[in-house]
């Protein structure tokens, strides 16, 4: 079966945020996300997912446990489970990216304060 945005279950997030669940499983969850320019997510926690943001267009700052990293599209990178971490856009323009997390995190987040 193909699998796309077209097809998938929408939601949003923080506001302004899209997301778009294309593999909505427990134990393997796939997530195609938009941000607006100058959006961010709140700082959390997973107790068990590990998970892997990957972008396609634009730029994400990823702050992991107090250290920024800039993602251009095709970098990648990954976050332990119990990691400290937060999505940004500070640029001008969108960014699309996949949020790749096993197992998946539902009932598995924590905000942090900020």
């Amino acid at each position: 079966m193909i699998i796309n945005r077209a097809g998938a279950d929408h939601y949003i997030w923080g506001g302004a945020c899209d997301g778009w669940v294309l593999t909505p499983g427990r134990d393997l969850r796939i997530i195609e996300e938009r941000m607006p320019p100058r959006s961010s997510e709140t700082r959390h926690i997973h107790h068990r997912s590990r998970q892997f943001f990957y972008v396609l267009e634009g730029r994400l700052t990823m702050e992991m446990d107090g250290t920024s990293l800039t993602l251009n599209p095709r970098d990648g990178i990954e976050i332990p489970p119990m990691t400290p971490h937060q999505a940004l856009n500070d640029s001008d323009d969108p960014v699309v990216f996949l949020v790749i997390s096993a197992p998946g995190t539902q009932d598995d987040r924590t905000e942090l304060p900020v």
